[in-house]
């Protein structure tokens, strides 16, 4: 096998357009770029080809391999560290083929959130696995990385719910969307209705319904115990036209939790991941004010804060797939193995919509999810000292919504 074909082969060559194969073939044959060589400029023509860029228009022949690649890696970092700017999408999102599996786990998903890192301030979320994979697009999101576009539900998991062994002095916080959306599949093979028996039976149970999607039917019509919290990632506009393909848009998730908060339900908001593009502050900004004039705050438990974060078995997949998108067009910083934007860009994010939520802030339990704690501080003025400090602030905050909204329900 040459050196370029073996490097193609160990790059995501196969996603490029025919011209652009032909043409880094050209060079590489004719400045015979190294090894390492061909796979950088590949993996950097790849993402030129997802954010709209000709590569033929960023190249420029110059007297040596070294002065060529310079020329060119030079105006792909420019691009790459410049924000981002999306257009209006016209095209209407398609229907997506999805296939459903039967399968017979012994067990049910319970444990610690998957992305717990010891290198970031995190809350010791637990996990449940209702459903593995996901109906839905989002071009960062990594969970077609590791399930692809099936969707796995346990046989016999409503059973296999209630063997789930808690202790009963102890308050346990539990969220169901982490391998999937919470909301999406509605209550197909009775999952919502185990969920919701679930924490009824177990009010020192926090169960936390995270989603994108507007699929709240069966929620209104359930009689829900007050320990279920319901919440929201949300984005403006631009990005879930452009990144956050087949969930619902802004508006219907805004909609669907005042409608469950007018229910009585507790609802909440993430911020997660929050984008660095053209606009992104007044776009931000303008959902927070949205929210405080549509909400009571007693009646949000929370809203979290977090940005995009990538380890190497997610890019690589992003780079295969090579759909359109310019989620990569970012300062990619590695820290210990996993890519993010630098601390600096993410205090101006997270602080300007900390400060637009201001009127909140007495109210409503406010954190970073899975960020470098030394952002606490220049973000919210504190920090906790420990993620077991910060498990039971967040624990204590939303024990004090549940019972408050238990006393409101039995004047």
């Amino acid at each position: 096998m040459s050196k370029f074909s073996e490097a193609c082969e160990q790059s995501p060559f196969a996603s490029l357009h025919l011209k652009t194969q032909k043409f880094i073939e050209q060079k590489s044959n004719f400045y015979r770029f190294s090894f390492s060589q061909i796979r950088e400029f590949v993996t950097a023509a790849v993402d030129l080809q997802m954010w709209d860029f000709d590569i033929e228009n960023l190249w420029h022949d110059k007297s040596s391999s070294k002065e060529s690649l310079k020329s060119f890696f030079e105006k792909y970092e420019q691009i790459k560290n410049s924000p981002k700017e999306y257009l209006p999408i016209k095209e209407q999102k398609q229907n997506r083929e999805i296939e459903f599996l039967n399968i017979d786990k012994n067990v049910i998903g319970f444990g610690r959130c998957p992305v717990a890192s010891p290198k970031t301030r995190c809350c010791n979320l637990l996990t449940l696995d209702a459903a593995e994979g996901c109906i839905y697009g989002c071009s960062y999101c990594s969970i077609q990385t590791f399930y692809g576009s099936k969707i796995s539900l346990n046989k016999d998991f409503a059973l296999k719910l209630s063997q789930i062994k808690l202790d009963k002095n102890k308050i346990y916080h539990i969220g169901t969307g982490q391998s999937s959306d919470s909301l999406m599949l509605g209550n197909k093979n009775g999952i919502l209705e185990a969920l919701i028996e679930f924490a009824r039976k177990n009010p020192n149970v926090i169960l936390e319904f995270k989603s994108k999607s507007d699929n709240i039917n069966y929620l209104l019509k359930a009689n829900l115990p007050p320990n279920i919290i319901c919440t929201f990632s949300l984005n403006p506009q631009a990005i879930i036209d452009n990144e956050e393909h087949f969930t619902a848009s802004l508006k219907r998730r805004i909609e669907a939790a005042l409608k469950l908060s007018q229910k009585g339900i507790l609802v909440g908001f993430h911020f997660h991941p929050m984008i660095w593009f053209k606009g992104w502050r007044e776009e931000y900004e303008a959902i927070a004010t949205e929210l405080i004039q549509s909400f009571e705050p007693k009646n949000v438990a929370l809203v979290s804060m977090g940005t995009l974060t990538f380890i190497k078995p997610v890019l690589k997949q992003i780079r295969i797939r090579a759909d359109k998108s310019r989620i990569l067009q970012m300062p990619l910083l590695d820290s210990s193995g996993k890519f993010s934007y630098p601390l600096e860009i993410k205090k101006q994010m997270f602080g300007a919509l900390y400060k637009a939520f201001e009127a909140w802030h007495k109210e409503v339990f406010f954190y970073l999810c899975m960020e470098d704690e030394s952002l606490w501080e220049s973000v919210f003025g504190f920090e906790y000292e420990s993620n077991e400090a910060f498990e039971d602030g967040m624990k204590t905050a939303y024990m004090s919504k549940i019972n408050s909204y238990m006393c409101d329900k039995n004047r």
